[in-house]
């Protein structure tokens, strides 16, 4: 197996990142989920509050841990490519190099270093996949989702810092606590798409300065190098398949979605481990677009099976996630306070009704031998 990469370097871009218990799940077929476990930390008490601080729906790490056998973990980006690096082995991995294009049918990945010929082509190439493009020119492409979004980094200091999600009126700011002394802080606000601002640090003061403790006092101590934006865009109208030819998509390059979810990353992970077990080819090439994509494969190729898999799947994952996006971007007064109240009420009639809600999708199995393919979710019910 080669790994193309367009990067020169692995460039540790991007900060905070979730990986679910069935992101783990997937991960231990490999024997990646104890390091990522070691190096990362759990998320902790969670759930979703008002802009005063008030609690709306919260849950915990135990309870998490009782219903799927393991919890949520944050962790670095740059960290999880790291462990993924050191998993492929650098002989394997071919930096800086761009694909120009895919001839799907006959398995030729074309280069600037030079055509190369494989039995799979696995196309993680991003939201903006020239990949998918190629192989679905009449699919429109990703669509704005109506919210623009911050991300940073931020020393704890002497702070005491729990995971939580707080809402307003079109606005959502939320904490993580990471290994490190660190807090992954991220943050959206109702933008038409392409808006240009200064000082991204101070729009944050500015919105959420008056919000519940610890946000003004993480925003007063934050360094403005540490804060990036980016406008979230997903694939609102899913593609037809998830392959052509020998080429198979995965992660965002099939199924963009916003991150309301916490399942970007782990949707991707299931994908690979999915391709993985329905597939027997070892000269797969893989490539990416910064992010060192790629896996082994093996055990009877298949990929009308790997669609078969992950669409319908991945479909209900992007509608949900954007359902969730559409519910923070309320504004008009009664709306949010409607939306507030029957939050918490249903909370109150159901405590575990935030974990229940996730069942079918930390519920998630890996596919294997014994089960014929993947299989649904066995949480507690």
């Amino acid at each position: 197996m080669t790994v193309l990469e367009r990067a020169a370097k692995i460039d540790p871009i991007g900060s905070g990142l979730a990986i679910a218990a069935n992101a783990l799940r997937a991960l231990d077929t490999l024997d990646l989920g104890d390091p990522i476990r070691k190096l990362s930390r759990l998320q902790g008490q969670g759930g979703i509050r008002r802009h005063d601080g008030r609690w709306l729906v919260r849950t915990t790490t135990e309870a998490a841990d009782a219903r799927f056998g393991d919890s949520v973990v944050v962790m670095l980006r740059a960290t999880l490519m790291d462990v993924l690096v050191d998993a492929l082995g650098a002989d394997r991995l071919r930096l800086g190099t761009t694909v120009t294009g895919v001839e799907a049918e006959g398995g030729v990945v074309r280069t600037d270093d030079g055509d190369l010929a494989a039995d799979l082509i696995v196309a993680a190439d991003g939201i903006h996949s020239k990949t998918r493009q190629a192989l679905f020119p009449e699919h429109p492409g990703p669509t704005y989702a109506g919210v623009t979004a911050w991300r940073g980094l931020i020393p704890r200091g002497d702070l005491t810092i729990s995971g939580s999600e707080s809402w307003g009126r079109g606005l959502v700011f939320g904490i993580t606590p990471m290994a490190d002394d660190m807090v992954y802080v991220y943050a959206t606000d109702v933008l038409p798409a392409g808006t240009v601002l200064g000082d991204e640090l101070e729009e944050l003061r500015r919105r959420f300065g008056d919000w519940h403790e610890p946000i003004p006092t993480l925003l007063r101590t934050a360094d403005p190098a540490k804060i990036i934006r980016n406008d979230i865009h997903y694939l609102r109208t899913p593609l037809p398949s998830y392959h052509k030819g020998k080429v198979a998509l995965v992660g965002d390059a099939a199924h963009a979605m916003p991150p309301n979810l916490g399942q970007g990353a782990c949707q991707a992970i299931e994908d690979a481990i999915t391709l993985a077990y329905l597939t027997n080819t070892s000269s797969g090439i893989g490539h990416g677009n910064g992010s060192g994509g790629g896996i082994d494969t093996h055990s009877g190729t298949d990929l009308a099976a790997y669609t078969a898999a992950r669409l319908e799947r991945t479909t209900a994952v992007v509608r949900r996630s954007m359902s969730i996006c559409k519910v923070t971007q309320l504004r008009n007064p009664a709306a949010v306070w409607l939306r507030d109240f029957g939050m918490s009420l249903a909370a109150r009639l159901s405590p575990d009704l935030m974990l229940r809600s996730m069942n079918d999708l930390l519920g998630w199995q890996p596919p294997t031998a014994s089960a014929g393919g993947e299989h649904g979710p066995t949480p507690r019910a």
